[in-house]
Order: C-alpha cells, then sequence, then structure tokens
C-alpha cells in the first residue's frame, strides 16, 4: 500500500465559504471522515500517521464552520454537516467512504448517514448526544454543572451562552491550557487517567487553540445546533452503525447513547464499563478497523452494555 505523507492539509470551496481539511494516513486507504468534538477542530487527537497506514485507514479530518480555518455558516444546523462532507468528497474524488464522530461530532456523524445513504457505508458514534427533546430521557441527568448551564443557556439565554463562551474562547486564545485544565477539574478519575499523557495532553491543547483561533462562533453555532432541531430523522438510517460509550462519562452521559440505540434500526451498542468521555480517544483505533471493512454488512444487534 502506498504511503501519503504524514499529513495534507488544503482549503476546499464551497459556495462563498471555505473549509479547511487536513487528511492522515494511508493515501490509497479506506477514507473516513472523523468529527470532532466540541470545540474541536480538524487537528484533534487521533491515531498516528503509521497506526492509520497499518489499519488501511485514510483519516479525512475538517473544521466545521466557524471553527479553525473554515468559514462561519450563521444559524447551521446538525444537518448542513452532511452537505459540508459531501462538498468535501466531490473535491477528493470520493463515491463512498465511512463517517464517525466523537462528542459534538456524533450527532453531524449521524447526519452524514441519513442524509448520504448512497454514499455512507459505515457510521461509528463514540459518546455522543442525543437530540434536545428526546422522549423518555433526562437529557441533562448526570452531566457536569457546566455542560448544564451552557446547553440549557442555548434554549433559554442565548446572548448568556454566547458571553459565556466567548470569554472562555478568549482565556484559551491567551492560555491554550487553560480550557483543559478547566475541563480537568470537572472529570472522573477514568478521563483523568486518559490524558494524564503528555502526547494526549499536547494534541489536545493544539485542537483546542485552533478551534478558537477565529473566536467564540464556532462553539456557540455548535452548542445551539445540537439544542435545536437536528433535522435528521435516526429511524431512517439503514446502513451498520455502532455506538460506543464509556460508561462513567459527565460530560454526555452514556444514557443519551443508549437512547440513540433504541431509535437507530440495527445499532450495535457497546458501552464500556471503567471508562468515560476521553476513552473514546483510546477505542478510535478499534473502531476505525471496523469502519474500514465496508465490504461485510452487519446484521446482528448487540446488547452490550445495556
Amino acid at each position: 500500500m502506498a504511503h501519503s505523507p504524514r499529513h495534507r492539509e488544503h482549503i476546499v470551496r464551497t459556495g462563498r465559504r471555505d473549509l479547511a481539511v487536513e487528511i492522515a494516513g494511508a493515501e490509497r486507504g479506506w477514507p473516513v471522515f472523523l468529527m470532532h468534538g466540541t470545540p474541536g477542530s480538524r487537528n484533534g487527537p487521533r491515531p498516528r500517521s503509521i497506526v492509520l497506514h497499518r489499519l488501511g485507514v485514510r483519516l479525512i479530518s475538517y473544521d466545521r464552520p466557524g471553527y479553525g480555518g473554515s468559514s462561519r455558516l450563521p444559524g447551521r444546523r446538525v444537518a448542513d454537516a452532511a452537505a459540508d462532507v459531501a462538498a468535501i468528497a466531490d473535491d477528493l474524488g470520493l463515491d463512498g467512504f465511512s463517517v464517525v464522530g466523537r462528542s459534538g461530532g456524533g450527532p453531524h456523524a449521524l447526519a452524514c448517514a441519513a442524509l448520504l445513504p448512497e454514499r455512507v457505508r459505515r457510521t461509528a458514534v463514540l459518546v455522543g448526544l442525543a437530540p434536545a427533546g428526546a422522549a423518555g430521557l433526562d437529557w441533562f441527568g448526570g452531566m457536569t454543572d457546566a455542560n448544564v448551564r451552557d446547553y440549557g443557556a442555548a434554549e433559554r439565554a442565548v446572548p448568556v451562552l454566547a458571553e459565556q463562551l466567548r470569554l472562555r474562547a478568549e482565556r484559551t486564545m491567551d492560555d491554550p491550557g487553560s480550557l483543559l485544565a478547566l475541563l480537568v477539574e470537572q472529570m472522573t478519575e477514568a478521563d483523568r487517567r486518559v490524558v494524564a499523557g503528555v502526547p494526549i495532553r499536547r494534541q489536545l491543547t493544539d485542537a483546542y487553540a485552533e478551534a478558537l483561533r477565529q473566536g467564540p462562533d464556532g462553539w456557540i453555532d455548535d452548542v445551539l445546533a445540537l439544542r435545536a432541531d437536528w433535522g435528521v430523522t435516526l429511524a431512517g438510517i439503514r446502513m451498520p452503525v455502532r455506538l460506543w460509550h464509556g460508561a462513567d462519562d459527565n460530560f454526555a452521559p452514556a444514557s443519551h447513547t443508549r437512547w440513540l440505540a433504541e431509535q437507530i434500526p440495527g445499532a450495535q451498542l457497546h458501552v464500556q464499563p471503567r471508562s468515560a468521555h476521553f476513552g473514546a480517544v483510546e477505542v478510535l483505533p478499534e473502531i476505525l478497523a471496523w469502519l474500514a471493512d465496508p465490504v461485510e454488512r452487519a446484521t446482528v444487534r448487540s446488547d452490550a452494555g445495556r
């Protein structure tokens, strides 16, 4: 298998907007789109290039509108991610691909699954969120106070949310490590173990700094989109879907993923004990291996972790 450079960055023009894209791994490997978290950027945590080559994966990441090097799209919905992914795939000459979303990227991955069924072969969601108003789900149950405050303000007090995230973004731009330090204060022990290593801390810090270099707009728009109507019909998703969650997650509680599993026909569910939100970084290579095997069609529903 031919090897590409460690990574490649370029801009994809869609309409009057730019999308900043980064590609890593095997040049002729199976293409997998990685949808970053909230906040996040294209240079977020991912396996090393040598691991991606071994897996046969061509990993494609991009900054959602308003983050990093991508133009803002005011009033964007979760569903709008499908058109952006399609534009990037067209630019790269890709007919088929897989998608994985982490945390706030999870709903955007599901949007691709629902709205690009002819192109998306497999989809995975790691520590994802359920839609606002999900019937029978206590959406805020088990969530950190900071996330309850931010997501709650998205419905009741948008100016308050904007000011909160603006101040946080400014602190992050002045001190890129400040956001991670704030998150560590809220983490479970399982998450503190994951982010204890220097490489992962550097990846997260770099991702947050890049995400917010234009300011807080991408972050604000993400939170608003996640708490608004996604524009996605989960019951219509028909390709294989894997849902993974750490049982001790207090940023996006595992109850969200259990709810998603009940809505998506045939979805495979795994809730991992003694793991939490940032455990998604550790499980990503295993998930990529599954996503890069699009020929096999998963038909058995897994009830693990229910």
